[in-house]
């Protein structure tokens, strides 16, 4: 993948970048994977708004991921490498031996006319699905399971890569992108290799309109607002905060903060992320 950068003949355009889709392969998706998208608006079921800054957006259908990787032993044909507006990894339409059609995650390297499989005796190549158990030390993974047949649920996006540290018990040792370390059950499954398209995150949006089309609404300062409407909020002219330190709206201490709760996972948590 490349990046596309413009003439600056606007104010929008000056810092743009897009993405130059050389890899991609396909432009409409298969009619069978996909599945009408609702959008929320930030609202949960009651119609209260719980996320901000959410909102209006382009239409999109979603593409049915397969995230488990369960077919084992029936060899897939990579047909195609798309574009997948829920996420910024690309997906690969995977074509099996007894006429299924599935996407999965588009991991480097993998191009169109590849073979893919999964399962206990399959090679240690990009693409490939295999439990933790058969996977040697040292391998770069992604879309790595937390609970057995439950599908992948990290290292899902573009340019991530977990690597397996070593292995002790049930467990394997995985050093997750954040840096920090995890156990994970031998018998959760991974798919090998990094996720593809890297300069994902080295993309400028470059003006506002670009973020409104992804459904992300423009988000207010604090100081700005009057005091019913933050803590930040009020006073003649320009003011400082007025308190010890920033808080959110709804007065809870931010910027540096630690809000995670306490989880019974936390007991697999070898090191904690720099």
């Amino acid at each position: 993948m490349g990046v596309k950068k413009f003439k600056p003949i606007t104010p929008g355009r000056r810092f743009m970048t897009v993405s130059t889709f050389e890899e991609i392969t396909k432009k409409r998706p298969e009619p069978g994977l996909v599945v009408p998208l609702r959008k929320t608006g930030g609202r949960n079921a009651q119609g209260k708004l719980t996320v901000r800054h959410q909102g209006g957006g382009h239409k999109q259908l979603y593409r049915l991921v397969d995230f488990k990787r369960d077919k084992d032993g029936v060899a897939a044909r990579v047909a195609a490498i798309e574009y997948d507006p829920n996420r910024n990894a690309r997906i690969a339409l995977l074509h099996y031996r007894d006429g299924e059609k599935r996407y999965i995650l588009a991991p480097v390297g993998l191009a169109v006319g590849d073979v893919v499989q999964s399962g206990a005796d399959v090679e240690i190549r990009s693409g490939n699905a295999l439990l933790l158990r058969h996977i040697p030390a040292g391998t770069i993974v992604h879309n790595i399971e937390l609970f057995p047949q439950r599908g992948g649920q990290m290292v899902r996006a573009a340019g991530a890569g977990a690597q397996v540290m070593a292995k002790e018990g049930d467990f394997a040792h995985i050093r997750l992108p954040s840096g920090e370390v995890r156990l994970v059950r031998l018998d959760c499954k991974a798919t090998i290799g990094q996720v593809g398209n890297l300069e994902a995150d080295s993309l400028t949006v470059g003006k506002a309109g670009r973020a409104r089309w992804r459904g992300i609404r423009p988000s207010v300062r604090g100081v700005a607002m009057d005091p019913s409407s933050h803590p930040h909020g009020g006073g003649e002219g320009r003011s400082p905060i007025g308190m010890p330190g920033p808080v959110t709206p709804w007065g809870k201490p931010t910027l540096g903060y630690r809000t995670r709760k306490p989880k019974p996972s936390d007991q697999f948590i070898v090191k904690r992320r720099d």
